[in-house]
């Protein structure tokens, strides 16, 4: 409960800040241009509360934090006074309407930028790609000879730590093939410093891994385990690292240091196999042998249980296990000056917008499918968790979101910013406005196939398709 509400929180903060920024843009060239604007709202219905400006304008908070609007004098829509003609929309040329409606989605584009800069400038902490191996039958299976190895670009793009090399990887789906760069490690601790090949004494490797055969389900697995990557990961030990008080590994007398040796006599080889133990036995009194020192002991452990949001019950005792520390030289923090700060800001738009148009071209294309397209409920979980990790990491998700709507804006679809402009350069190029009778018909269609697309990444976000 209180994670969906921390979830929606952060997914309201995050919507909220994007439609203020993205109607702002509309809004601010509206009024360079001479037109006046009636109301600047965020959020729709029951207006929450509201304010005016020295010319008039309604500044609104409604109680819907679904979206917002900027409302101009229109004469299409008002009813014009003597005089209003200069300060309607639909009376300014057709470049100051085109620069008012490709405001909006420039403006998210800006605060992507933004994002990234204030992101980049307090610094992300993060994990260069190291992976330990790969799976058998996989189409990473072309690299199965390769034991240990760092990733170093993914067709010839560059990339440094595992969420570029997510991104990259993201923007290969529907694709036959990629080519993919690695750097061979001579043992556990020595991976590439600041990527740089000519620093390594092993050569890099390239290979081409084939998709022909490739399934990949966003609901189920990330896209890195899908194609077959094994990352690299300390190891973990049978022994107790840490331990929550009050919880029921504390209250049976686990201490740290504890070494797990057998449950109800079956014995314990590794750490999942302890953990899944523990999950199906929630309110089950088991009988945990351990050793604590050179002394061999058994406990009574009696595993709480926990209701899942698939409505299962799951055992959990408040315990983490000891681990290898994870090796500093595969840690990188990605933290820059200002200058260098405001170019990665700018770059990392830029691949975020490629990737985003090269994924709604597949979409109409259909070498992705609609089930990949995400609602509200999945956005709102990943502000939840992006909020969760820190405000650097929240930065990052806005600067995601951000891009996301700026492009989809652009989408010559009736309705949206980007049917409006098309409908504007038709207009550039005839000399004569679009016929009202012709653009309302493409709105009603417009509108169809937006609520059809809305209505089918609702049910992927409840896994009804």
């Amino acid at each position: 409960m209180l994670s969906s509400l921390w979830n929606l929180g952060a997914f309201i903060v995050a919507l909220s800040i994007l439609v203020a920024v993205h109607e702002f843009g509309h809004f601010w060239v509206a009024r360079k241009c001479g037109v006046k604007v009636h109301r600047f709202s965020i959020g729709f219905g029951k207006v929450l509360f509201k304010w005016f400006d020295k010319q008039g304008t309604e500044f609104a908070v409604a109680a819907i934090p679904l979206g917002g609007y900027v409302k101009m004098l229109d004469g299409r829509i008002d009813k014009l006074s003597a005089g209003d003609e200069a300060f309607a929309f639909d009376q300014k040329t057709v470049w100051q309407r085109i620069a008012i409606v490709s405001a909006g989605p420039v403006a998210n584009f800006i605060l992507a930028v933004i994002a990234f800069f204030f992101m980049y400038m307090i610094g992300v902490n993060s994990a260069k790609p190291i992976v330990e191996t790969t799976e058998f039958n996989s189409p990473m299976s072309v690299l199965q000879d390769e034991k240990h190895f760092q990733v170093v670009a993914i067709n010839n793009q560059a990339v440094e730590d595992w969420d570029s090399l997510n991104l990259a990887l993201v923007n290969q789906i529907g694709e036959n093939q990629f080519n993919i760069t690695i750097q061979p490690l001579k043992d556990s601790h020595q991976p590439l410093k600041n990527n740089n090949a000519g620093l390594s004494s092993e050569p890099t490797k390239s290979f081409t891994v084939s998709l022909q055969d490739w399934q990949f389900d966003p609901k189920t697995e990330s896209i890195i385990s899908s194609l077959g990557f094994i990352p690299y990961r300390p190891a973990i030990y049978l022994e107790v690292g840490q331990l929550t008080k009050g919880g029921a590994a504390d209250k049976a007398g686990l201490r740290i240091g504890d070494k797990l040796l057998s449950i109800d006599g079956e014995k314990l080889n590794n750490w999942q196999q302890f953990v899944a133990l523990i999950q199906k036995n929630a309110q089950q009194t088991l009988q945990l042998e351990i050793e604590r020192g050179t002394i061999t002991q058994t406990v009574k452990l009696t595993p709480a249980a926990r209701k899942l949001e698939s409505e299962l019950i799951q055992g959990h005792i408040g315990v983490s296990p000891a681990m290898e520390t994870y090796p500093e030289e595969y840690r990188v923090k990605l933290q820059f000056g200002p200058l260098a700060a405001l170019d990665r800001a700018i770059e990392q738009t830029g691949v975020l917008t490629k990737l985003t148009f090269n994924t709604i071209v597949k979409l109409v294309t259909g070498d992705i499918s609609v089930k990949n397209l995400s609602g509200p409920v999945a956005i709102a979980k990943g502000a939840g968790m992006s909020a969760n990790y820190g405000i650097e990491y929240f930065l990052g998700f806005l600067a995601l979101i951000s891009v996301n709507l700026g492009l989809m804006n652009l989408i010559p679809l009736p309705v949206l910013d980007g049917g409006h402009l098309l409908y504007y350069f038709f207009e550039v190029v005839t000399g004569k406005a679009v016929p009202e009778r012709v653009q309302e018909i493409g709105f009603r269609i417009g509108g169809a196939i937006l609520i059809t697309l809305m209505l089918i990444a609702i049910l992927n976000d409840f896994d009804l398709l």
